[in-house]
């Protein structure tokens, strides 16, 4: 078989509406055979969000992210990957070449997880050859949603099939033999407040949205996603992150918090260190022109759209705009072609991969008390009442 390692860095961006390129089906790219789906995910992450953990949650899930992210740099930092943070868990699209490299990492991350936060991360694989016998797809394009952020883009059913696999086969009282890899999470921040919408009367929002029926995918998402523009405005209208809104907490606990999920111990020099450079960070942001454009570029490389063969959505409306929308849901529910969940909040949370302040950072997005993972646990509970007319 060809080597095809840089398959996703040579997929070329699209540079249009997320509308357009789901009608145009001929961009999407078959992901190849010989590439393998990578899942973790926290198990019983509701349970966990029940304790008022979602932040922590929402850490390890990004720390799966930049585990990954930054093995690839030590193995070859001109490859590049698609990867979906899904508020407890992560889902990644690997290459053979690195692949062995790369579980052996996370399967490391897994223990520091355990270790630090008494969770256990879930950890598997299944070959992109293996979902295609099943009958699913996976697709891939390429969007360029602003100027700074190009996001992938999946329809079919093939990660979902992944992922449900991995949960089906994967055995919580396994005890796997771990490396003595070291653990790299550099990188890694997360010295944001809760980020509350730009008026009183929006709420966060998180939306997951599946559709079965491979051949009307992306026809129904576009249905959706115009309707969203339609309610909600677009993109930047209705952003759960906004840089007016944007606030550093320098407190030493949520520095020491960080330096926990990070180093897995307590350093002294780090503590002091990160905590001088938040409180410096404050004035940075408030009064240096280099730190009022990085603020904007916060707003712009925030995470707050992903299509994986489902929709997975974070942004703000009111309640009004909320019932509006759950009218088509609803009645496209009802006609069997979609399951969604919703979870409305009061605020984002964000935690951070910050490989430089200039260009190379990226913020995941998720919502209070749960977000993507409390959405997850509504739609979970409409698919196991409907599977036996819906999704079998």
């Amino acid at each position: 078989m060809a080597n095809n390692t840089n398959f996703y860095k040579d997929l070329k961006f699209h540079n249009i509406a997320l509308r357009e390129l789901l009608k145009s089906e001929n961009l999407f790219n078959s992901v190849p055979n010989n590439w393998t789906v990578v899942v973790t995910d926290i198990v019983n992450s509701t349970n966990v969000i029940r304790k008022g953990k979602h932040n922590d949650v929402n850490l390890v899930a990004t720390g799966s992210i930049i585990t990954v992210l930054n093995k690839i740099k030590t193995i070859d930092s001109n490859i590049t990957i698609p990867y979906f943070f899904g508020g407890d868990g992560a889902t990644f699209l690997v290459p053979d070449e690195i692949l062995s490299s790369v579980f052996l990492a996370l399967e490391n991350y897994a223990k520091h997880v355990k270790n630090n936060f008494n969770f256990t991360l879930r950890v598997g694989k299944i070959a992109v050859s293996e979902v295609y016998k099943s009958g699913s797809t996976i697709r891939i394009a390429k969007l360029k949603l602003n100027p700074f952020l190009v996001t992938p883009v999946v329809i079919g059913n093939g990660l979902k099939y992944a992922e449900k696999f991995i949960k089906d086969n994967f055995n919580t009282s396994l005890e796997v033999s771990y490396k003595n890899v070291p653990i790299d999470l550099e990188g890694m921040e997360c010295r944001w407040d809760e980020i509350e919408p730009i008026s009183e009367d929006k709420k966060v929002i998180c939306l997951l949205v599946m559709c079965k029926n491979e051949t009307k995918q992306a026809e129904i998402f576009t249905k959706i996603m115009d309707e969203i523009d339609y309610i909600f405005g677009e993109l930047s209208e209705r952003a759960s992150i906004t840089t007016v809104k944007l606030k550093l907490n320098t407190s030493l606990a949520k520095i020491k918090h960080e330096m926990y999920a990070r180093l897995g111990k307590l350093d002294r020099k780090y503590l002091i260190k990160n905590w001088l450079i938040t409180n410096f960070g404050k004035l940075y942001f408030k009064y240096f022109k280099a730190g009022k454009e990085y603020l904007f570029k916060v707003s712009q490389l925030s995470d707050t759209i992903m299509l994986d063969g489902s929709i997975n959505t974070v942004f703000s409306g009111n309640e009004n705009q909320i019932n509006k929308l759950k009218l088509l849901l609803d009645s496209l529910e009802s006609d069997r072609e979609i399951i969604y969940g919703i979870h409305a909040t009061y605020a984002s949370i964000m935690s951070c991969y910050i490989e430089d302040r200039e260009e190379k950072h990226i913020h995941f997005v998720d919502g209070t008390e749960g977000g993507y993972t409390s959405a997850a646990g509504e739609l979970k509970r409409k698919l196991n009442a409907h599977t036996a007319y819906f999704w079998k």
